[in-house]
């Protein structure tokens, strides 16, 4: 199995100088805030990840430039380790199905993660939303016009809930804890959601997200009230205390 890791200014004693400070919060989601504020600012990249149908997969760490998926990827391989080996291990387990390292086991949708690691997150749209949720069946990765997004993973047919952004009340809103990871549900066709991010709560509630916005490109807090303006929706997964092994 190949690897690139790019630590940028981390260094494995600073990571589990971090993880040995976060373990001390029995809550996921209050390890996961700790955890996700450190990459404040990091600088967004669209594509960090390695591999295709046509090429090896490189089982990638790189702290230096993050995407919106793969900020989450490490926050929640982080949040279930307590030293940067651990980490690697269970960065394995959450980015690929089974763990194992390959292009077309690599969870590619969020919903991949309610449906492969249910272990470590729950999906708790409906909870939340109540009778404001919608369900609608999809065909992940096909396009209208029945051609894959994505080449060489196979399209899956899947029920996906969701929150409409219009029904995003206080109701709604209050009933989210800082650690949720959102995805902003997507109405195009082979997709669930077009962009991922974390709840935080302090005062307000924000989205903590590495946002591709021109005027930003880099991990920041906004609040989720004004993200989520104009947008489809929301689909919400909370993390679960892990089970011991």
């Amino acid at each position: 199995m190949k690897e690139y890791i790019n630590l940028g200014a981390w260094s494995e004693n600073d990571i589990d100088c971090i993880l040995g400070d976060s373990i001390h919060f029995k809550a996921p989601g209050e390890r996961i805030a700790l955890i996700s504020e450190k990459f404040l600012s990091t600088p967004y990249k669209k594509t960090t990840l390695v591999g295709g149908v046509d090429e090896s997969e490189v089982f990638v760490i790189n702290l230096d430039e993050l995407d919106c998926f793969t900020f989450i990827d490490y926050v929640e391989a982080m949040r279930l380790s307590g030293s940067f080996d651990e980490f690697k291990e269970n960065l394995k387990r959450i980015r690929y199905q089974s763990g194992e390292v390959d292009y077309r086991k690599r969870n590619h949708f969020f919903t991949d993660w309610a449906e492969f690691n249910r272990r470590y997150v729950l999906d708790v749209t409906g909870v939340i939303g109540g009778d404001k949720t919608k369900k609608i069946i999809k065909i992940l990765n096909e396009n209208q016009d029945r051609t894959c997004l994505l080449q060489g993973v196979r399209p899956r047919k899947r029920e996906i809930a969701y929150i409409p952004a219009c029904e995003m009340d206080a109701s709604v809103i209050n009933k989210m804890m800082t650690g949720d990871y959102v995805g902003v549900y997507s109405e195009l066709p082979g997709l669930d959601v077009s962009h991922v991010g974390i709840i935080v709560k302090k005062g307000k509630t924000f989205l903590r997200h590495a946002s591709s916005r021109e005027q930003c490109e880099k991990v920041i807090d906004q609040p989720l009230d004004e993200y989520i303006e104009g947008k489809a929706g929301i689909i919400i997964l909370r993390p679960l205390m892990p089970l011991s092994s």
